[in-house]
């Protein structure tokens, strides 16, 4: 990640560090610290956009920028120098002599260094890169468009009002004709192609055997209201519907745990990942040690992460790292599904929209409340007994929260 350059002064050569599973390669979204200012260690330093979020980076460093090793819009690999920081003295031989200390690579010219308390930013225009694709395919001069988003970040919207285009944001112009008509090219975002990715891989590595369920829910939409009245707080069914799943994480460990050739991993943390509906996809925030949460801090956390996630901030430890997965089909409309297992993960649950139905109790015909639960487990891992007991474990428990509530 750091790098010091031993001809002459010496400086830091900071690379872009791995700061997610698989990456590499990001795209600078924007320099917080612009060349020749100065920036503390730990300081935020750069945005940058991988296949999931922007993530802030912080230098590693206390010292001047002496130069950016890519400019805003540019996609660079693991491992390339992000940036140069040393003391203002040494802006010039850094730009002409440590060429040979980077592997014969040539020098960038870089301004003197500026002793100054406050940062030049070297972009002022807030936008994400697949906004600034987008202006580009519409001709638009992001400087003269007014941001409508977050901190005034340009939105698509705001890219496709300023070029006058109808239809959706990230529709692209007509390319070609054919027999169906005109044809619309729409390369696919980074998330995009990422999750297009993931999904291949597991679809072909895991063989997914999904199993489905209904459970009456009556009391536990009684234990709901009843933590909403007493604590003034909302508890989603996602919170409750973790809840119950904890325990049985703990009883059949096999649900824990990542295959990894010949080995089971069984994990001794339950850090579940909860799916996020954001506008290029579907992300997985993670919620860490959740079996070490109580109902609501559960709940806060799962709403922390949506909102983080659908602004794309969420954290890298946060989009990694999930031992078991839950996510919530009900939150869109749906009852049943086939969930697709997260790569590193044995299953998923699905949860569907609570509705009432009939079902038969005592010999008669009555209406309760019921969830639809669809669970996809990995086949070399799990047998259908072994499903069964664990299903089994999770049902008992929304039926009656008290198994797992306080």
């Amino acid at each position: 990640m750091v790098r010091r350059i031993e001809s002459g002064p010496v400086a830091t050569e900071f690379l872009l560090p791995d700061i997610g599973d698989g990456l590499t390669e990001a795209e600078v979204v924007r320099w917080l610290v612009g060349e020749g200012y100065r920036v503390a260690r730990d300081e935020p330093l750069v945005e940058v956009e991988t296949d999931k979020a922007v993530v802030v980076i912080p230098s590693p460093v206390e010292g001047t920028v002496l130069r950016h090793g890519a400019a805003t819009g540019e996609t660079m690999a693991v491992g390339a120098v992000l940036a140069v920081i040393g003391s203002p003295e040494e802006a010039r031989s850094v730009a002409s002599g440590s060429s040979e200390a980077r592997d014969g690579s040539d020098a960038r010219e870089t301004a003197p260094a500026k002793e100054l308390s406050s940062h030049q930013p070297t972009a002022s225009v807030r936008a994400l890169p697949v906004v600034r694709r987008l202006a580009r395919q519409h001709r638009v001069d992001l400087s003269t468009v007014q941001g409508s988003g977050p901190g005034g970040r340009i939105t698509r919207e705001d890219v496709l009002a300023a070029a006058g285009a109808p239809g959706r944001a990230g529709d692209p112009t007509p390319e070609t004709m054919s027999a169906k008509g005109e044809v619309h090219r729409r390369p696919l975002s980074r998330l995009q192609k990422t999750i297009a990715a993931n999904m291949s891989r597991s679809w072909s590595e895991i063989p997914h055997v999904t199993t489905f369920d209904q459970v009456d829910v009556t009391r536990l939409i009684a234990a709901r209201r009843s933590l909403v009245q007493s604590h003034g707080s909302e508890v989603s069914f996602d919170a409750l519907v973790i809840g119950a799943v904890i325990p049985a994480l703990g009883r059949f460990p096999e649900f824990n745990s990542t295959l990894e050739g010949d080995c089971l991993l069984v994990h001794s943390g339950r850090h579940i990942g909860v799916a996020i509906n954001a506008a290029d996809g579907l992300l997985v925030g993670v919620l860490r040690d959740a079996d070490e949460m109580s109902i609501l801090q559960i709940a806060e956390g799962i709403r922390g992460l949506s909102d983080r996630g659908r602004s794309r901030n969420l954290g890298v430890e946060e989009l990694t790292g999930q031992t078991f997965t839950v996510t919530n089909f009900g939150a869109l409309g749906g009852g049943f599904g086939t969930p697709i297992i997260p790569p590193g993960n044995t299953a998923i649950l699905g949860v569907g929209r609570v509705a009432d139905a009939p079902v038969a109790e005592d010999g008669k015909v009555v209406v309760r409340p019921m969830m639809p639960l669809s669970l996809s487990f990995d086949h070399r891992v799990i047998d259908g007994a072994l499903s069964r007991r664990f299903t089994d474990s999770v049902i008992a428990n929304l039926c009656d929260p008290t198994l797992f509530l306080p």
